[in-house]
């Protein structure tokens, strides 16, 4: 897939030193429990690498204009066991630019047009003003918050138009 400034191609095995360094980002992880430590990030990704082979869907975010890497986008069940959830981590050069708003924007397409999914949802910290503000600008409304990982989560929806 592809956005105005950036392909979104499948998760592989050759995305393995990308991928850490979103995992080992304090910046990119205040948010989701903090850096992985080094001895869990090979078996994280691992288990990331399988699930988007069988059930969930993961991409890396790479520029068309140079292929950098510069983050991930998911769908895959939420942990409410119902609903579809859509993820992203970017890493910091690139935040405020819009990248993240592309990548959302078009997985929610490929999500309702070619996955045929009547609804999908995000969940945030509330804490994570940037990534709440994101979830509204790609059409997300709030549902509800709710305490979870030990912080306050908000969980947002989009129903299929």
């Amino acid at each position: 897939m592809e956005t105005h400034r950036c392909n979104l191609t499948r998760l592989q095995r050759s995305d393995y030193q990308d991928v850490k360094s979103l995992y080992v980002n304090e910046q990119v992880r205040t948010y989701l429990g903090g850096a992985i430590p080094e001895e869990h990030i090979l078996n994280k990704f691992s288990d990331t690498l399988q699930r988007s082979e069988t059930d969930s869907n993961y991409w890396a975010i790479r520029l068309k204009h140079n292929n950098v890497f510069i983050g991930l986008v998911s769908l895959e069940q939420h942990v409410d066991g119902q609903d579809t959830e859509i993820s992203y981590e970017l890493l910091p050069h690139s935040w405020g630019q819009g990248y993240a708003k592309e990548a959302v924007d078009q997985v929610l397409a490929y999500a309702f047009n070619k996955l045929n999914l009547s609804k999908v949802i995000a969940e945030t910290q509330t804490a994570n003003h940037s990534s709440c503000k994101l979830l509204e600008r790609v059409g997300m409304k709030l549902d509800r918050k709710i305490m979870r990982y030990g912080a306050e989560q908000a969980i947002y929806g989009i129903d299929k138009v």
